[in-house]
């Protein structure tokens, strides 16, 4: 089982963090190629860009402008580490002990504008690109152009990769992030968890509650070594159980209320 989780806008670089053991992101190259451009923005470019406020405008310049290769433990961090908000405050990895964040390094990936797709262990530096900026560059007219087929070929070869014969992605990322993935070109089934809330005798995605809960059922995953569907199927957190009922084929809707 392999899972996919979106970015956050949130990062930390601040607190400390106890884990030494990191690994290198695949596709730095690429990376490059699009800092190259993000360097020559004036930080109104980047307000217009994102739209963004003039602080953040500010802030986002002065990280394009000191991104630089080689990633190390003095001016990056684990991936997995580094981002905050709602999923990874489900996800909860500053409580994984290392043998939890072995198996999420084979187990778990994250999608990224800047750095396409993400092992948790691998060593990031501040940024801000989210998958759906229409950014124009040689390989067309957004990031979802710039990636092409990268992102979906690099999910086959780890899902190759893993142990068993059957593997099975996992979709835990928003909808903004799963567009970079060609669902008719992955070598596998691919499951797509829902979280639904009881409203007025109706049941609703709460996008707050549904991101928190992505992050918890990824963390469940890593914790139980979950592998198969029916294994997915035991997810209990936060009062969230598996509705039969309701699911359909690869949609696994679970619901509270």
């Amino acid at each position: 089982m392999l899972m996919i989780i979106s970015p956050a806008k949130k990062m930390d670089f601040q607190v400390p963090v106890s884990i030494a053991k990191h690994s290198c992101a695949e596709m730095l190259d690429h990376s490059e190629v699009l800092m190259a451009s993000l360097r020559t923005k004036t930080p109104q470019d980047i307000c217009s860009l994102m739209g963004l406020s003039d602080k953040l405008g500010a802030l986002n310049f002065e990280r394009f402008q000191s991104w630089r290769q080689p990633f190390d433990s003095s001016n990056a961090r684990q991936a997995i580490l580094a981002f905050r908000g709602d999923v990874y405050q489900g996800l909860n990895a500053q409580k994984m002990d290392i043998q939890d964040l072995d198996w999420a390094q084979d187990h778990l990936r994250i999608l990224s504008g800047l750095y396409g797709l993400l092992r948790p262990l691998d060593l990031i530096q501040p940024y801000r690109l989210e998958m759906g900026t229409k950014y124009p560059t040689n390989r067309g007219s957004d990031l979802y152009d710039f990636w092409g087929s990268t992102i979906t070929d690099a999910i086959n070869r780890h899902l190759t990769a893993l142990n068993g014969s059957r593997p099975i992605l996992v979709n835990l990322a928003s909808n903004e992030y799963f567009k970079s993935v060609h669902p008719a070109e992955i070598n596998a089934p691919i499951l797509n968890p829902v979280f639904m809330d009881k409203k007025n005798d109706e049941y609703k995605i709460v996008s707050f509650y549904a991101k928190r809960a992505r992050g918890e059922m990824a963390a469940f995953v890593v914790k139980n070594r979950i592998v198969d569907a029916d294994g997915l199927k035991e997810f209990r957190e936060s009062d969230y159980i598996h509705n039969p009922a309701m699911s359909d084929g690869n949609k696994l809707v679970f619901t509270r209320g």
